[in-house]
C-alpha cells in the first residue's frame, strides 16, 4: 500500500507531517488517519522533537474523510476498523503531548476542518476556507471549535455549514495569521520557532494543562 503521508524534520525541534493524497484532495482515509496517528506517536517518543506541523500536499489542506469508505459500513469488520481509526486519530491529536501547528495551505473541509481545530495553532494561506459541509449527512466535531471561537460562532458554523474564508477566520481568531500561499512555509516556520525555543519539558507540562482543561478523556469521536 502506498504511503499517504510524508514525515520530515527541518529546523531544530520541528517535525512536519504532510498529508499526501493530493489527487484525492488529501481525503482522510483509514490508512491516512492510521499513518498520522502512528507518526505522531513516533515523533512524541523522539526527544529531539518539540513541535509537530501538519499540512497538506498540493493546494488543499484536506477535504475531510474519504466518503468512499462509508459505502462499506454494511461490513461489520470494515465499520469497526473505520470508527476505531477515527477515534484514535482524533484523540491522538487532542491528547498529543507536544504542541501542534496546522499549516492550512488551502480548503479545510469537514474532517479537514476538525484536523485544523484539533491543533494548537493554525496558520493559513489566503486561499484557506473552513467549512462543515457534512452537516447535511453526518456528525461534526463540536467541542474543540467551541473552545476556539465561543458558543455563538461555533453553533452557527456547525449548524449551517457555511464557509469561512481566511480573512474571516483571522477576525474570529480561528487562525493566528494569514499570508500569501508562497509565504506560508516561512510564516509557519516563524511560529514554530517560538515553540521550539521553549524547553521540551515545559512544552510537555503546558500541553498537559491544555489537555486537562479540554477534558480530553477518550470517548468516541461522536461525543466530541
Amino acid at each position: 500500500m502506498p504511503e499517504t503521508i510524508r514525515v520530515g524534520t527541518g529546523a531544530a525541534g520541528v517535525a512536519t507531517i504532510v498529508l499526501s493524497r493530493p489527487e484525492k484532495k488529501n481525503a482522510l482515509s483509514i490508512a491516512l488517519r492510521d499513518e498520522v496517528s502512528n507518526a505522531i506517536d513516533g515523533l512524541v517518543r523522539d526527544p529531539s522533537v518539540k513541535v509537530i506541523v501538519l499540512t497538506g500536499a498540493g493546494t488543499v489542506f484536506s477535504a475531510g474523510f474519504d466518503l468512499g469508505e462509508f459505502r462499506q459500513l454494511g461490513d461489520p469488520a470494515h465499520a469497526e476498523r473505520l470508527w476505531a481509526s477515527s477515534d484514535r486519530f482524533h484523540h491522538t491529536l487532542l491528547q498529543c503531548p507536544l504542541p501542534t501547528i496546522a499549516a492550512v495551505n488551502g480548503p479545510a473541509l469537514a474532517g479537514g476542518f476538525d484536523l485544523a481545530i484539533l491543533c494548537d495553532l493554525r496558520v493559513a494561506a489566503a486561499t484557506a476556507v473552513f467549512a462543515h459541509p457534512e452537516v447535511t449527512f453526518g456528525d461534526v466535531v463540536y467541542g474543540p471549535l467551541h473552545d476556539l471561537v465561543g458558543g455563538a460562532v461555533a453553533r452557527e458554523l456547525v449548524l449551517t455549514g457555511r464557509p469561512v474564508d481566511a480573512a474571516e477566520a483571522l477576525a474570529l481568531h480561528l487562525v493566528s495569521a494569514v499570508v500569501a500561499p508562497d509565504a506560508l512555509d516561512a510564516e509557519v516556520a516563524r511560529w514554530a520557532a517560538y515553540l521550539a525555543n521553549v524547553p521540551r519539558e515545559l512544552l510537555l507540562r503546558t500541553r498537559q494543562k491544555i489537555i486537562r482543561r479540554a477534558g480530553a478523556h477518550p470517548p468516541r469521536t461522536l461525543d466530541l
